[in-house]
């Protein structure tokens, strides 16, 4: 075994933990593999359109979720630009929340949150360089979702929808 399976398989897990499924079944519906198309917004109003890959997977012995996302998606890249970005998310009963990180090597970003179930999915909230931020998983079904990154600036009444991604679950791998 080379030393990329050996750190595949002592940071992967099967699913959850038995105590800690109740808590971390809000992420039930993300595991496996999804198609993404992603809509960057600028403060003048454009948007830039482009397609993604997000892998969801159980972690460190079943006691978290990881996530890797690639945009561009890795399929239709023509040169090494673009991000690649993982985040650990684990339940603190200490916090009765999630916590979470986002680690984006690209632009040396590490921001972490804290998150809590909605409704229809969950939400993640944190802060960068005083810029309130809110990142939103909704309308999860079996087959897609909905997410969107929201910024609110300091003086700022209303958020800025930073970002949104519509994600279609990939059915050419293995999910589950």
């Amino acid at each position: 075994m080379d030393v990329s399976e050996r750190i595949a398989s002592v940071f992967t897990a099967a699913g959850p933990r038995p105590e800690l499924a109740e808590h971390l079944a809000v992420f039930e519906p993300l595991i496996g593999s999804w198609s993404l198309v992603v809509q960057n917004f600028s403060e003048d109003g454009t948007v830039h359109t482009t397609d993604g890959e997000w892998h969801f997977g159980w972690a460190l012995d079943g006691r978290a979720l990881t996530d890797v996302w690639i945009s561009p998606a890795r399929a239709s890249r023509t040169d090494a630009d673009g991000e690649w970005g993982m985040s650990l998310r684990f339940y603190d009963p200490q916090l009765g929340a999630f916590r979470s990180t986002w680690l984006g090597p690209g632009r040396g970003w590490v921001i972490p949150f804290v998150g809590r179930p909605t409704e229809d999915g969950f939400a993640l909230e944190g802060d960068k360089n005083g810029t309130r931020l809110r990142w939103i998983f909704s309308e999860l079904t079996a087959d897609s979702f909905s997410w969107r990154a929201e910024e609110t600036s300091p003086g700022a009444n209303e958020p800025f929808v930073r970002q949104r991604f519509q994600a279609r679950r990939e059915t050419t791998t293995l999910n589950r």
